[in-house]
């Protein structure tokens, strides 16, 4: 499996599982249709029609593609961290139960994690 090269910002992010400032990620507000992918390895995670506005600053899905992300217990005890299914790159937090959508659950993305396939373009990591 290829990985991307990684700015330092990223990496921090990804590989370090960090957390991006809210609001200023390049998906906060992003409504164009297609598939969001892995920005270490390009595997399809979200598709668009699963964003929805939460208002907390960060890119919210209420469904990933099958098997591409995997939930693990957060370092912190508290909250449940999700991951690329394929590389481990960190991908953000999940969140359930809290009544945004129908589906009742939260991924909340760091923009830095992901990469943005439009619709009709094949993503990187699926060639």
């Amino acid at each position: 499996m290829k990985m991307k090269e990684l700015t330092p910002e990223e990496e921090r992010v990804i590989v370090y599982k960090g957390t991006e400032a809210p609001f200023r990620g390049a998906y906060v507000y992003s409504h164009e249709q297609g598939m969001y992918v892995c920005k270490r390895c390009g595997a399809p995670l979200f598709r668009s029609e699963g964003k929805f506005d939460s208002g907390t600053g960060w890119p919210s899905f209420d469904d990933a593609v099958e098997g591409a992300v995997e939930e693990r217990p957060d370092a912190d005890g508290m909250r449940t961290e999700i991951v690329c299914a394929r590389c481990g790159a960190h991908l953000g937090h999940v969140f359930k139960g809290e009544g945004f959508t129908t589906k009742n659950v939260r991924h909340c993305v760091n923009s830095i994690s992901l990469d943005f396939t439009p619709e009709g373009a094949t993503p990187e990591g699926s060639r």
